[in-house]
């Protein structure tokens, strides 16, 4: 599997979906500074990338969640894997919404659930895991057993861990920050020196705010 990790890494940084700038970060929106910036959305333009993305979850889940009776993407980056894993997995897909509707039925779920129905939701990317376990409640809200979460990438921060704990809910990813790191040191995208600042950064994030 760990074979598979690093060919998902190396096909990420191959299209530019992920940055690595070490010495030059990336500001994000709650303003802490990043070395890395990921853009999983870019992924549905190269179809040899996103099939093996497809092949790699859709594995995953069924070695994970052998019980899933349907797949959930969360909207809007989650939507096209979920569509492309579920056609794999020959299951049924709906997506869900960051908000309820604010006319209609008032869905947070497009698509038909069941009661009960065991569900695994799948997210582009894991920075803290706040925004898929949000998804997740209110999937559970509506009905859903979650089983868990399935996605491309984690940037391996301490929150993710404790905070899909803290929900008591499993998740799986096809690779993860310390493999891009190996990846992008064998390919000469980053250089021994940046590693270390490379692995700081993941230990305390908020430590790198914007001046």
């Amino acid at each position: 599997m760990h074979t598979q990790a690093k060919q998902i890494a190396k096909d990420l940084l191959a299209i530019e979906a992920i940055f690595l700038r070490p010495n030059e970060p990336f500001t994000w929106a709650s303003g802490i500074k990043s070395p890395i910036y990921c853009d999983n959305r870019i992924t549905m333009s190269y179809p040899r990338v996103r099939q093996a993305i497809a092949q790699g979850l859709a594995e995953k889940i069924k070695s994970d969640f052998p019980d899933v009776a349907v797949i959930a993407g969360t909207a809007t980056a989650g939507i096209p894997h979920a569509a492309w894993v579920a056609e794999l997995l020959d299951l049924p897909m709906v997506y869900i919404r960051s908000q309820a509707k604010a006319h209609g039925k008032g869905n947070q779920i497009e698509g038909r659930i069941t009661a009960g129905q065991k569900m695994v939701v799948i997210e582009d990317l894991l920075s803290t895991g706040g925004s898929v376990l949000e998804a997740c409640a209110a999937a559970a809200r509506e009905g859903a057993d979650v089983l868990g979460v399935a996605a491309i990438f984690t940037y391996e921060l301490p929150q993710v861990a404790a905070n899909f704990a803290a929900a008591d809910l499993p998740y799986v990813t096809l690779t993860n920050y310390s493999t891009l790191i190996e990846v992008a040191l064998e390919n000469g995208t980053i250089q021994q020196s940046d590693v270390e600042v490379l692995k700081e950064w993941r230990q305390s994030p908020a430590t790198w705010l914007a001046e």
